[in-house]
């Protein structure tokens, strides 16, 4: 059974940095397209980026340039620094597997942890 645990959010001021990590079990990271979402206030959940199984990374317009996602294979984790943020970066954070299809920047993924809260203030 796939398990995903985020940790890493919190409060930061606009300008500043935050790097999330995502603890993952039951699948290999080195075989799988893992991504992250968030969910602003009142508003869907969005796909913020994806990594493939080799490495290569999509990212949504909004985060290109600041965000970086990354993972390391030997500790099945994924990450995402995030850097330049911005009070509209305001959101529950989730991190997702993909076990089907394309590797893309969209809602059809598999598996989503329980997310963890990033708020940035102005």
């Amino acid at each position: 059974q796939v398990r995903l645990v985020e940790s890493g959010g919190g409060s930061v001021q606009a300008g500043g940095s935050l790097r999330l990590s995502c603890a993952g079990s039951g699948y290999s990271a080195s075989r799988t397209c893992m991504g992250w979402f968030r969910r602003p206030p009142g508003k869907q959940r969005e796909g913020v980026a994806v990594i493939t199984a080799d490495g290569s990374t999509t990212y949504a317009g909004s985060v290109e340039g600041r965000f970086t996602i990354s993972k390391d294979n030997t500790k099945n984790t994924l990450y995402l620094q995030m850097n330049s943020l911005k009070p509209e970066d305001t959101a529950m954070y989730y991190c997702a597997v993909r076990l089907w299809g394309a590797c893309r920047v969209d809602p059809n993924f598999d598996y989503f942890g329980q997310g963890t809260q990033v708020t940035v203030s102005s």
